[in-house]
């Protein structure tokens, strides 16, 4: 019932430019960390950007110059805009946070949410 919902992926040229949204969905108590990876074929998970609930930002230096993550605390979402994309680009993005939610009368705290991912593919 809670979720991370992604949109944005999809196909894109080298050099053009993609942006991926996510949103917390459901009953959410608060937001923490938030963040995206990504895993291209035969390769591990790796972060490419995270923002803090302060608003500290840290990139993977392979997308430094090119892509910005941004939140939008009222919203409960965080955004990927992704310039100039490579075919080093093309993997699997997911959504990450941390938080809160309630499911009845219950509080679950300090969770980790992942989104279902989203396939961006730069084709040479």
């Amino acid at each position: 019932q809670v979720q991370l919902v992604e949109s944005g992926g999809g196909l894109v040229q080298a050099g053009g430019s993609l942006t991926l949204s996510c949103a917390a969905s459901g009953s959410f108590i608060s937001i923490g960390d938030m963040a995206w990876y990504r895993q291209a074929p035969g390769k591990q998970r790796e972060l490419v950007a995270s923002i803090s609930s302060r608003g500290n930002i840290d990139y993977a230096d392979s997308v430094k110059g090119r892509f910005t993550i941004s939140r939008d605390n009222d919203k409960n979402a965080v955004a990927l805009q992704m310039n100039s994309l490579k075919l080093e680009d093309t993997a699997v993005y997911y959504c990450y946070a941390t938080g809160t939610h309630s499911s009845g009368l219950y509080m679950f705290t300090n969770r980790r949410y992942w989104g279902q991912g989203t396939q961006v593919t730069v084709p040479a």
